[in-house]
C-alpha cells in the first residue's frame, strides 16, 4: 500500500510538472530580452549588449564580452524590462586573461535605480573566478527588474562575457502541487 501511495504522488508531481508553464525545470535565461547598459565603456569592443548577446565566446577581441572603463565604483546592469523572480545568475568570465578583474564584484536585484541600481539587495559575491568558465550563483527567488555587477566603493574595471538570468516573470507564478490554481491560467 505505500509503495503504492508514493508511485501515485510521484506521477501527480510529474503530471503537475509537466503541464505548468512556469515550473522551475523550465526557467529560461530572460537575460536575453532585457536590455543592458554600463557605467562608463572601456571601448567600442566592450559594450554592455555583449554581456547577453547569448555568445559564450571568452575572447575580448572577438567583441562579445563586456569591459568597463577603469573608474571609481564600475557597474554593468541588464533591465529585464519587468519585475522577475530571480532563481540563479550565471557569469562566464573572460577566457584570454585577467579573470581577477571581476573578483570582489555584487550581483545586486531589485526594482530601485537609486544610485544606478547599485543598492538594491545582494544576490552574491564574485570571489575567486577562474579565466574561461561560467559560474552559478543561487538567488533563491529574488525579485527584480534590474539585475546588476558593481565593484562598490573601489577603482577598477567590470569585465565578463556572458550573464544568464533564470527566472520568471512575477506576473506568472510558479505551479506547485500546493497552488489551487489552474497551472494552464498562468501561461
Amino acid at each position: 500500500k505505500s509503495e503504492f501511495l508514493k508511485m501515485y504522488v510521484k506521477i501527480l508531481f510529474l503530471r503537475i510538472q509537466n503541464n505548468c508553464p512556469n515550473n522551475p525545470s523550465k526557467i529560461e535565461n530572460v537575460a536575453l530580452r532585457g536590455k543592458a547598459t554600463l557605467s562608463k565603456p572601456y571601448n567600442h569592443l566592450g559594450l554592455a549588449s555583449n554581456g547577453i548577446d547569448g555568445n559564450h565566446d571568452g575572447i575580448f577581441e572577438h567583441g562579445s564580452c563586456v569591459h568597463t572603463g577603469n573608474h571609481d565604483t564600475p557597474w554593468w546592469r541588464v533591465d529585464l524590462l519587468e519585475p522577475h523572480r530571480v532563481e540563479w545568475v550565471i557569469i562566464t568570465t573572460r577566457g584570454d586573461c585577467c579573470p581577477e578583474q571581476i573578483n570582489g564584484s555584487d550581483i545586486r536585484i531589485g526594482n530601485s535605480l537609486d544610485n544606478n541600481g547599485n543598492q538594491n539587495p545582494r544576490c552574491a559575491t564574485i570571489t575567486n573566478l577562474q579565466s574561461g568558465i561560467s559560474a552559478t550563483y543561487k538567488c533563491n527567488g529574488m525579485d527584480g527588474r534590474y539585475i546588476n555587477i558593481v565593484k562598490p566603493g573601489k577603482t577598477g574595471v567590470v569585465v565578463f562575457c556572458e550573464f544568464e538570468v533564470y527566472g520568471v516573470p512575477l506576473k506568472k507564478e510558479y505551479c506547485t502541487s500546493n497552488n489551487k490554481k489552474d497551472c494552464n491560467d498562468n501561461k
